[in-house]
């Protein structure tokens, strides 16, 4: 196995944590903690974007073929509708900033604010989608770190139980957040109105689209749940946050994609075999 593989685990293990850790802006350093982690993303993400570039262009260039697969194309979809989405997250997280951009004064920022909160739910769950698509990938350069040959068994049996246990616990998580009405609200980002999403406690986000969910109040000294800018002794520390509680809780989340996603691939491949023999 190529040497690059191992770089790119390692690179897409360090962004799917800070990614769930960017659902709660109180963690660890607080704001400026999620401002200049959220710059280091960017330069990961796009990292990973030149490192397969060669499979990029590839398919760019025979996209019209009719000869390739239906599979390759939505993978290729999925990237690309990513790759907007990922690099919008992060021009309106530049845009709002208040720590490594104070002075960023741009039009209609209430709306980019809103956006930049609604949108990363709809990428959890692109991210998720696309995981589940390259499991197979994964499980490989992981087999191969740990010098595991063969298929044994116990293994098999114990991953489907380890599956299961955290299918359950995502679907549980999605209910306490109130995910999917906040997902939803990704859907209608440009017809939000005025409403503010605000930073609740335990990790959650309120504020548009949280349903029934109701909505926390703002921490002291803070408006709309956001640390105010400037001002004599502004602060933009975290507060007593969890950090594994928020890993878990959105890791969770995300992982129900993944094997969904894994597992429906996975059916559709078994479908297929006895089509082809016939």
């Amino acid at each position: 196995m190529k040497k690059i593989n191992y770089v790119k685990f390692a690179l897409d293990i360090i962004m799917a944590l800070l990614f769930v850790l960017f659902f709660n802006k109180n963690v660890l350093g607080g704001l400026t903690f999620h401002e200049y982690a959220g710059l280091f993303f960017a330069v990961a993400y796009f990292t990973h974007v030149l490192l397969n570039l060669g499979w990029v262009k590839r398919v760019t260039v025979k996209m019209f073929d009719r000869s390739l697969p239906w599979k390759l194309r939505g993978s290729y979809a999925l990237n690309l509708l990513l790759l907007i989405s990922m690099s919008f997250i992060i021009v309106s997280g530049i845009l709002v900033s208040h720590v490594v951009f104070p002075n960023m004064n741009v039009a209609n920022q209430g709306w980019f604010k809103m956006t930049h909160i609604s949108v990363s739910f709809l990428v959890l769950v692109l991210v998720g989608v696309h995981v589940g698509l390259h499991w197979q990938w994964v499980m490989q350069v992981w087999n191969k770190i740990w010098s595991v040959k063969g298929k044994i068994a116990w293994l098999r049996y114990t991953a489907t139980a380890a599956a299961v246990l955290i299918l359950l616990f995502g679907v549980y998580e999605i209910n306490q957040t109130g995910f999917m009405s906040r997902l939803a609200s990704s859907a209608s980002v440009i017809g939000m109105g005025s409403q503010q999403p605000m930073m609740g406690e335990k990790g959650r986000l309120e504020g548009a689209g949280s349903g029934n969910v109701k909505p926390q109040r703002p921490a002291q000294g803070t408006a709309n749940g956001a640390p105010a800018r400037g001002g004599e002794g502004a602060r933009f520390g975290g507060g007593s946050v969890n950090v594994w509680n928020v890993i878990v809780t959105y890791t969770g989340i995300m992982a129900v994609f993944v094997i969904v996603t894994y597992y429906v691939r996975k059916g559709l491949l078994r479908a297929r075999k006895p089509s082809r023999a016939a």
